[in-house]
């Protein structure tokens, strides 16, 4: 029997008139789709952007990712998902599995495709390429991410400022994904680098509920959100006037 292929779909940040035409098409003739979420519950965003785009008689299963820093725990449940994907294409399926964003940065899908291509490396995969959170947060506020010979810094927030700290002088635009647990310690040493005022946080871009931080100071005594980003840089922000703005 032949074999379905693995698609692996970033659909963009959340606004859904920001997913591809390609990624469309591929949905379009996709037998199953698989979403990510928390282990504690089985809400997915990327799963609502896709259903439009989806034949009526495709299931949509979502796959449970624990939210954990324990590698065995977290190992057992990307190899769990990989072999209930991988069931699914040896069946001679096509399949996609849908993140948000982009699917090679910060992504679950990642985690997946590694572990698809340990225990089945006679699967066909493709990547689909996604709009990234912090492409649309730069667009939003219409500053350039990078200029002339400029660099950029990708980073996770999740453990804080730390690993910006060590690399701070050298850095000439930052990016925190996933800011929102620590957001207090990267305004700290964003503030140490003489770039907090030169940062600006963004908030549920492209959703309901958007906010462009213009102060991130502001981010010491605010409520941990999980759709917060924040770009910073050397050069300094131009950031027009718009709605939704704090």
């Amino acid at each position: 029997m032949t074999q379905g292929i693995l698609y692996g779909i970033g659909v963009g940040p959340g606004d859904p008139d920001f997913i591809t035409l390609k990624a469309v098409s591929i949905l379009s003739q996709v037998d199953v789709v698989f979403g990510a979420s928390s282990a504690k519950n089985s809400h997915s965003q990327a799963a609502e952007i896709v259903k439009p785009h989806l034949k009526a008689s495709v299931p949509i299963q979502i796959l449970p990712f624990p939210m954990t820093r324990n590698k065995q725990v977290m190992e057992a449940a990307w190899q769990d998902n990989a072999r209930t994907v991988i069931k699914v294409l040896e069946q001679g399926k096509d399949a996609a599995f849908i993140t948000l964003g982009d699917s090679m940065t910060y992504s679950t899908y990642g985690y997946l495709l590694k572990s698809v291509r340990k225990l089945a490396p006679h699967i066909e995969i493709c990547s689909i390429p996604g709009i990234t959170s912090y492409q649309a947060a730069a667009a939003r506020i219409n500053t350039p991410l990078v200029e002339g010979e400029e660099s950029m810094t990708l980073l996770s927030g999740v453990l804080g400022g730390d690993k910006f700290r060590k690399i701070s002088d050298r850095a000439d635009n930052v990016v925190f994904l996933k800011a929102y647990k620590n957001t207090g310690d990267i305004v700290n040493a964003l503030d140490d680098a003489g770039m907090a005022d030169k940062s600006v946080g963004i908030v549920r871009c492209g959703l309901e509920g958007e906010q462009i931080i213009t102060n991130v100071n502001a981010f010491q005594e605010r409520k941990p959100d999980y759709w917060t980003l924040i770009i910073s840089k050397k050069s300094g922000h131009c950031v027009e006037s718009q709605k939704k703005t704090e």
